[in-house]
């Protein structure tokens, strides 16, 4: 499970989470982990997110690291799987 991941101001906006979210699928994958999820925020154009809201990260960035919506449990919040 990929629940929560934090970088320093200076260098949000870099791909430092996808990059995070890249090495956790290579990191389950070398120690045999069967599934891996991750709980993002939905980011859309317009909509104001928290700072705080968005430490889950993003829908596109897992969808960058294979991940696939799987349920919608909020409007806003969506589970993501990649079976490995």
């Amino acid at each position: 499970m990929v629940s929560c991941a934090v970088t320093r101001p200076e260098f949000r906006y870099g791909g430092v989470m996808r990059a995070l979210a890249a090495a956790a699928v290579g990191f389950a994958r070398e120690r045999g982990a069967r599934v891996l999820e991750a709980y993002p925020m939905i980011a859309e154009a317009g909509t104001e997110i928290t700072w705080g809201e968005l430490h889950v990260g993003s829908r596109k960035v897992f969808e960058a690291a294979g991940l696939r919506e799987v349920a919608r449990p909020t409007k806003r919040r969506v589970v993501m799987r990649l079976e490995l």
